[in-house]
């Protein structure tokens, strides 16, 4: 089975352009024919999406081939999608686009994504996400989106070093932007008794080494999908304070597998983490938790079988 993958990126620390190469990585193990297509744009704020877009538009009109499926990967990469020769097209996002423009972008921007939103994704057969928060809101704009989840895989584990837990240390771990709330953690910084690692631009394996020696992860988005970051701290037993925004809460069960904060709520911040670092009990436990309920739902073994049906069915 031929398929086409259209993502910005394959590469980072989180977000949909890792969880597209993950998905391929295991579709090949499984005998599909997995091409991805890589896409130049013009690394400015509010031309980077458009360019994308525009770029791939171009060689998806010279790409002469027909798949048996092709999968985009976000909505700019829908617009390429829309040109490229397929039996059936798939459309996966992580979290609610408009949502996430109005965020990042001026009203003008926001209200005219608004309004195309729903015609691009109409353009797809399957339309999928990982978050069911995200599920629940394109549901209020008669949109109806398959569940499925991104799955967390052992292996690659292996190759982070066996680190010991430091006593000072948190750490943040995401792009450096303004709906991450990385803004929100270095105005509380001083107030914090202990310091904090910013993982804003390194490779995966050193990104989870200080994740795996660090107290607390702190997830102080505005607006979230389900980040990755979440699953792999709870796999890597470090305690999750996250805010309580998207689909954080589908994985951070208060008191549970760790702990929920009001987004935008600076003193809750520091209030959480502050006890936190002082609770061993309470760290002991959400980790083993956390770890727990990890391995149980988000493995390859356990998910495989959805991605394979999105292609086969």
């Amino acid at each position: 089975m031929n398929i086409l993958f259209i993502s910005p990126t394959y590469s980072g620390t989180g977000g949909i352009g890792p969880h597209a190469f993950r998905v391929a990585e295991k579709l090949r193990e499984n005998n599909f024919n997995v091409e991805l297509m890589h896409v130049p744009h013009i690394p400015i704020k509010n031309m980077k999406n458009l360019s994308f877009s525009m770029f791939g538009t171009l060689k998806a009109l010279s790409n002469k081939k027909s798949y048996d499926a092709v999968h985009a990967w976000n909505i700019p990469s829908a617009f390429i999608m829309k040109r490229i020769k397929a039996k059936k097209k798939i459309l996966s996002v992580h979290g609610v686009y408009s949502q996430q423009v109005g965020m990042l972008h001026s009203k003008l921007t926001s209200n005219i994504v608004s309004s195309k939103e729903s015609q691009v994704l109409d353009w797809a057969d399957v339309l999928t996400t990982d978050s069911k928060s995200v599920q629940s809101e394109y549901k209020k704009l008669g949109k109806n989106f398959v569940f499925v989840p991104a799955p967390l895989d052992p292996k690659k584990f292996a190759n982070v070093p066996t680190t010991i837990k430091k006593k000072n240390q948190i750490v943040y771990v995401g792009r450096n932007s303004f709906e991450k709330g990385i803004d929100i953690l270095k105005g509380i910084e001083s107030k914090i008794n202990t310091s904090v690692k910013y993982c804003t631009n390194l490779d995966w394996v050193d990104a989870m080494k200080i994740v795996s020696e660090s107290q607390i992860l702190i997830v102080p988005s505005r607006i979230e999908s389900i980040p990755q970051v979440i699953k792999e701290a709870f796999f890597l037993k470090t305690p999750v304070i996250a805010t309580d925004v998207g689909g954080n809460s589908e994985l951070v069960s208060h008191g549970e597998t760790g702990i929920l904060i009001p987004p935008e709520n600076p003193e809750e911040m520091i209030t959480a983490i502050n006890r936190l670092l002082l609770d061993e009990e309470t760290k002991q436990k959400i980790s083993k938790n956390a770890f727990e309920f990890i391995n149980k739902n988000f493995s390859w073994d356990i998910l495989m079988e959805k991605y394979i049906n999105l292609y086969q069915s």
